[in-house]
């Protein structure tokens, strides 16, 4: 059941409907059954995997909030953090590391493989219950006594396959201190949804259709220009796509009285690899800086140990995205350009001024390091990776591959976001004037219907992740 879909919009109404009619003290119910109906709209024998993680979590961290004794408070969480990477390590990574076994016995690829179906939203729930029992035991975060509570947290349908990742204290801080959205929140949660709506099927679906056919063979499209073109496609695509679906989440949440943390902040408008992670997947760079890279050292412990601390964050960050060398590679590629930037920014030094004389070029100059990044994030095989850069960088000619209008629309968005960059705008509609918000609405509901991609729903980016 995807949120791009007349089934989806149709169960979203009969939530909203039932949530507000019903008894307050049946609403978290109400909420919790309809999560997991989501959930099983998919796979439904994966529930239980999701009911498994939820009961040893829930359990692991009241055993941690009963004892004091340093030892239990340790078992307690490494029986948690082994369940968690144990099963996300099966699902995710087993015949990536059976393929490099099989290589290393000059044995075929697939000699130890089984037939494995990644569960849906796994990365994502994982990471958000892990930080859960991790708060609880370092005695930043109380423990949930209701279990009904906690298994809302891990399964609340908005964002349980994609993000954002929701730290307990945002969440149960709603959950327990729920209010009716005001006016405001309503208007704004309408606006996100129809945002998101028009981002994945104008924009990210449309450009997909090109990516897809560049990337399928990149040897159909020699040279320069199609390689820039087809990846920058991409580039567009994964922004649009999974910006989209953590709008119509946070949307989404705003209806029902929950409020979600930003998750993009215009990343293609940042002025360095520093403030592009700054912007992008922000709740993922939050975990991963808070739950590894401080714990690593940080910057604590002077420069060198500081680029490992790094490097390795970014490392298993591009594992974390999927099983292959590609995104190994992905993450090094901008765990070294974040080294870089700190080696070369002195001590204390500020970040540019977003509208300084060098911004524009700051801005392209980034922009481009993150498209060369794209290629090992989307090409199909490492192979594939290195021809592509090589024609992004040594082969001057052959043809754009991105239609006339679809230049034009991407220059529309652009000025856009520019302007969102200067002005923050957009969800400042829904307090103004009736008829602009009604305006912006009819034209992001037009641009789905108009544009918007007409064959089959296309699944979201992040859903494989």
């Amino acid at each position: 059941m995807l949120f791009n879909t007349t089934q989806f919009f149709v169960f979203l109404a009969a939530v909203l409907a039932l949530f507000y009619t019903a008894p307050r003290s049946w609403r978290k119910y109400i909420l919790l059954a309809a999560s997991y109906f989501f959930y099983m709209s998919f796979i439904p024998k994966f529930i239980l995997l999701l009911l498994f993680l939820t009961a040893i979590d829930y359990t692991a961290a009241r055993w941690i909030s009963r004892t004091e004794t340093p030892h239990y408070r340790k078992i307690a969480l490494v029986i948690s953090l082994s369940a968690n990477l144990g099963l996300l390590g099966f699902f995710k990574y087993y015949n990536f590391f059976a393929a490099n076994i099989a290589h290393l016995f000059h044995k075929p690829s697939n000699a130890f493989a089984l037939s494995i179906i990644l569960p849906l939203g796994i990365s994502f729930h994982t990471f958000q219950s892990m930080s859960y029992v991790i708060d609880v035991y370092r005695k930043e975060q109380e423990p949930i006594t209701n279990p009904i509570d906690y298994a809302l947290f891990i399964s609340f349908f908005p964002q349980l396959v994609a993000g954002p990742i929701v730290r307990a204290r945002e969440f149960f801080g709603d959950l327990y201190h729920w209010q009716r959205p005001s006016s405001d929140d309503v208007l704004r949660g309408l606006l996100l949804l129809f945002l998101g709506l028009a981002k994945k099927m104008v924009m990210a679906d449309q450009f997909a259709q090109i990516a897809n056919a560049y990337f399928q063979d990149p040897g159909k499209h020699p040279g320069m220009v199609p390689a820039w073109s087809g990846v920058i496609a991409f580039g567009i695509q994964i922004y649009f796509d999974f910006s989209g679906y953590t709008d119509m989440a946070i949307g989404m949440a705003k209806l029902l009285g929950f409020h979600f943390p930003v998750n993009f902040r215009r990343p293609y408008l940042a002025s360095s690899i520093t403030d592009f992670w700054h912007r992008w997947h922000i709740s993922l760079s939050r975990w991963l800086r808070d739950y590894l890279y401080i714990p690593l050292g940080g910057n604590r412990h002077g420069r060198l140990q500081t680029y490992r601390n790094l490097m390795i964050t970014m490392l298993l960050g591009g594992l974390w995205h999927g099983a292959s060398w590609n995104f190994v590679v992905w993450g090094g590629y901008h765990g070294a350009l974040l080294g870089f930037e700190r080696i070369f920014r002195r001590k204390g030094t500020p970040e540019p001024s977003r509208w300084s004389v060098f911004y524009p070029l700051q801005a392209l100059i980034t922009f481009a390091l993150v498209m060369i990044g794209w290629v090992f994030f989307r090409a199909v095989t490492f192979q594939d990776s290195l021809y592509i850069l090589h024609q992004m960088l040594f082969v001057p000619h052959g043809t754009q591959l991105v239609p006339r209008w679809l230049k034009v629309l991407a220059l529309i968005t652009l000025l856009l976001a520019l302007l969102e960059e200067k002005k923050e705008w957009f969800e400042e509609v829904s307090l103004g004037p009736a008829w602009a918000y009604g305006a912006v609405c009819a034209l992001l509901l037009l641009s789905v219907e108009l544009i918007g991609f007409t064959q089959a729903a296309v699944p979201f980016v992040y859903f494989q992740f």
